[in-house]
């Protein structure tokens, strides 16, 4: 029995589910697998690198979705999607970014429409809809933190997660609401190991007159990846940006009481929904989990890592 690996439900000897296939476009009836393996996916990268307009390090290609030929194409513009496939050092990446942004969705994150896709050679590479395309309206306007701050990509590690709340103040139209959603990605990120939320992954986006937090997006469980490659648990980081001055060994007191109550002012009705949120989300993350496309191997460090991370939330 196959399981759709854009909505993970059972879908016979199918390779995709028809409710998968029509959130990509309720036309399609099937999806062919990507023309190339995942080693030319990644020399295709390096080729079009200097063409699109998606950087980063993990290879990464722009492409549409031709529904007369049910298939995902790459283009060097124009691209309604971001296609990543397996890299070459680090095991299961596509796999791990499709369940960490599942498990933000449950969790009642925005997380634009994203999944895994079947490649030439059988491998999966993982697909996410562009939030800064609107239809007819074209681009919307997106900067990330870097930029916002006066940084860049060599110095996206030289900030806060206290001085993050100032661009929030500055440049939000709603900052109390942004506050609220930073203080939920904070938390997540912690839990699932996704200790890579540098400037360029906290964007803002103008949409309908407000600028607001951009949907999520490079959440991935980095922890594990490394931890695949033979880091130990101890020597890593938790959070990209220091918080408290601090990287390592956060606490309860840090993440709720500290960042929380007094660096973003939240009162206790808004933490303590934020908690309950992320609590109630807990057995169907474990429940993804176990029906996800990693190894049982990487299964197993995702459970216990999280699991280490809830006993220190909620005790």
């Amino acid at each position: 029995m196959n399981r759709c690996p854009i909505t993970y439900e059972e879908c016979g000897d199918l390779p995709y589910s028809r409710r998968g296939l029509h959130l990509l476009n309720k036309k399609l009836s099937h999806l062919n697998p990507l023309p190339m393996t995942a080693a030319e996916q990644r020399r295709e990268a390096i080729v079009r690198a200097g063409k699109i307009s998606i950087q980063g390090v993990q290879p990464k290609l722009s492409a549409r979705l031709s529904v007369k030929s049910s298939i995902f194409e790459i283009v060097n513009k124009g691209g309604r999607y971001i296609l990543k496939p397996p890299h070459s050092d680090y095991p299961e990446l596509p796999e791990n970014e499709g369940l960490s942004m599942h498990l933000a969705s449950l969790a009642g994150m925005n997380v634009p429409l994203n999944g895994l896709v079947y490649s030439r050679d059988g491998s999966l590479t993982y697909f996410i809809r562009r939030f800064d395309r609107a239809g007819r309206a074209g681009k919307l306007a997106l900067e990330d933190f870097a930029q916002l701050s006066g940084n860049d990509r060599e110095t996206k590690y030289r900030y806060s997660m206290e001085r993050v709340i100032t661009l929030l103040d500055r440049f939000c139209t709603f900052p109390a609401v942004e506050k609220m959603k930073l203080f939920r990605r904070t938390l997540f990120s912690y839990l699932i190991g996704n200790e890579d939320m540098h400037l360029k992954n906290f964007s803002l986006v103008r949409h309908d007159g407000k600028i607001e937090l951009a949907p999520l997006y490079d959440y991935l469980n980095t922890t594990i990846a490394l931890q695949a490659l033979g880091s130990s648990l101890d020597a890593l980081e938790e959070l990209a940006l220091p918080l408290r001055g601090r990287k390592r060994n956060l606490t309860r007191r840090d993440l709720i009481d500290y960042f929380g109550r007094d660096r973003l002012q939240l009162t206790d009705r808004a933490v303590s929904s934020t908690l309950q949120a992320l609590e109630d989300a807990l057995p169907r993350w474990h429940n993804f989990i176990a029906i996800s496309f990693l190894s049982d191997h990487m299964k197993r460090l995702y459970l216990e890592l999280l699991q280490q991370r809830c006993s220190v939330l909620w005790t």
